[in-house]
């Protein structure tokens, strides 16, 4: 009865927010709104397909061909259900999420029942019930209804409410054993928005410790069928644009070359602006090979047994590091940290991380204003504020991936030290 008491209020609230006057601030907002996922550029796209113009040919319109023809029937038949719509996607990706972060709590309780042999005497008491994980699911469900970057997402109407509900379903998918589901989804997320694909990695994993098959022949299957399903969304995007994958270009094009230096709270449209034009190709590859190849190996070997953090930290990174990312890109994420509360004590950072996420959010809109709307700051200090907000992503993601190792460790090797055999003290001088 509480749960779904919290799906009511998160939904009348996210409801009530589109209808009310100041919506259309909010779907504008650079910190909600990118050109990838602006509601007022579907809609654009929308009203130039409509009048049989190829939206693709300018430079408003970034969605894939299937969101396109999606949207192109919904406002031409049932325009007024579009705010419901956006709304109940929303409640589906938290409930998604939460059977998640059920299926997830048997495979933890499973794994740690394998492994305790392997734990010290002392650290038993380290070990964790079902309970308390029980805790950390609805932990995540209210995470994700009661987060503002999420309400304002749904509220903006931004279509990255579709691209979370698909990531979602990929997760849920994955952690399930349904391999298809999760291939079909991730591979529809990576069609919409290009960076999921960084996630077929711990779903491959993941599938395979869920289904007792972690070799190598069920690696290739889950690639295999990642790859087909995304060559078939690819089809029918092209068959959409009347056999022309001229789309591509201003689809996965746009986000990789990122050629509108409109202000958002990612990295690159600052450094792309002060860049000397001959440099420009060089710092693009360097910049997109950071968000989505530079720590896909190193994070994958080191956490291999826990693909659910794996997924958590790719997504993370991902959304820090992505050409156009959004607060509801960032929403998602934070949603699925619950899922690892019992790593929270062994985690140094965590006040000062919190600090700066609330003083960033609040400095953003700020001086936002007052570069814009006043003329009293300018650029530096708008990317001052997003910075900031990047470093304490940055700070919050290393900081959980150390508290596992440590976590880890004690569980290993107990929580005492000596040395040579005597209780270490540590002495400051």
């Amino acid at each position: 009865m509480a749960l779904i008491i919290k799906y009511i209020i998160a939904g009348l609230v996210r409801y009530w927010l589109i209808h009310i006057d100041y919506w259309q601030t909010i779907a504008n907002r650079v910190e909600i709104a990118t050109p990838l996922n602006s509601w007022k550029r579907l809609v654009e796209g929308v009203f130039l397909y409509d009048h049989n113009i190829n939206p693709y040919e300018g430079d408003a319109f970034h969605e894939s061909p299937i969101m396109l023809i999606f949207f192109h029937y919904l406002m031409k038949n049932v325009p007024y259900l579009l705010p419901l719509l956006f709304t109940t996607l929303d409640l589906l990706t938290a409930y998604l999420l939460f059977k998640t972060s059920k299926s997830f709590i048997k495979i933890f309780m499973e794994s740690q029942a394998k492994n305790k042999c392997e734990v010290a005497e002392e650290s038993y008491k380290l070990l964790l019930i079902e309970s308390e994980l029980e805790e950390s699911a609805e932990y995540v469900l209210s995470t994700y209804l009661f987060n503002p970057y999420s309400i304002l997402n749904c509220a903006g109407m931004t279509t990255t409410v579709i691209q979370n509900v698909l990531v979602a379903a990929s997760l849920w998918g994955a952690s399930t054993g349904h391999a298809i589901l999760a291939c079909a989804f991730v591979a529809l997320a990576t069609h919409q928005a290009l960076y999921p694909i960084l996630l077929i990695v711990p779903i491959a994993i993941l599938l395979a410790d869920v289904n007792k098959g972690c070799n190598k022949c069920s690696y290739i299957k889950t690639l295999l069928a990642f790859v087909l399903c995304w060559g078939f969304f690819i089809y029918i995007s092209a068959y959409i644009m009347d056999g022309s994958y001229n789309y591509v270009y201003n689809t996965y094009g746009f986000i990789l070359t990122v050629p509108d230096l409109k202000p958002n709270i990612g990295l690159f449209w600052y450094f792309f602006t002060e860049m000397f034009e001959h440099f420009r190709l060089l710092f693009v590859c360097a910049f997109q090979i950071n968000a989505l190849a530079l720590y896909i190996v190193p994070l994958t070997l080191r956490f291999r047994k826990e693909p659910v953090l794996l997924a958590t930290v790719l997504i993370a990174l991902s959304t820090i590091f992505r050409s156009y990312p959004c607060i509801g890109d960032v929403g998602f994420y934070l949603a699925l940290l619950p899922m690892w509360k019992h790593l929270f004590k062994f985690m140094q950072q965590k006040f000062i991380v919190g600090c700066a996420f609330i003083i960033t959010s609040a400095l953003g809109p700020t001086v936002w204003h007052l570069w814009i709307y006043s003329g009293s700051a300018n650029a530096n200090f708008f990317f001052g504020v997003t910075l900031s907000f990047a470093t304490a992503q940055i700070f919050l993601i290393t900081d959980l991936l150390f508290a596992y190792i440590k976590r880890e460790f004690t569980l290993k090797h107990g929580s005492s030290r000596r040395i040579d055999d005597k209780p270490a003290i540590l002495l400051l001088r």
